[in-house]
């Protein structure tokens, strides 16, 4: 697949974050953590819309969607994973999830 970056779209609750995963090229980011930099960015609305459509479906309320973007910024679904990681985007982001996940478990699931 042609693609210029990766989207972790993490969705905790009602919040939904998404974070632009640049790796110079690497097909698979995870293989060089230090070759990559970090955007957080407004979710494209679909995404946010089939990601929450997904959880849903599965009755969840957490999840992190991988998507690979490509050159006609178009994003294509890898994966949903229903325990993922997420700590270290926020720290490279400053994006508010651990207070997402305290706000979610404070309220309960009712």
């Amino acid at each position: 697949m042609d693609k210029v970056a990766d989207l972790r779209v993490t969705i905790i609750g009602e919040r939904v974050f998404c974070v632009r995963i640049d790796s110079g090229g690497l097909l698979d980011w995870r293989y060089d953590y230090d070759a990559l930099t970090y955007s957080a960015i407004e979710p494209p609305p679909e995404l946010a819309t089939l990601s929450r459509d997904f959880l849903k479906r599965f009755d969840l309320v957490f999840g992190c969607f991988d998507f690979a973007l490509r050159h006609d910024d178009r994003a294509v679904f890898l994966e949903c994973n229903a325990n993922g990681q997420w700590a270290w985007l926020e720290s490279r982001t400053g994006l508010p999830m651990t207070a997402a996940l305290a706000d979610l478990l404070e309220r309960g699931l009712a």
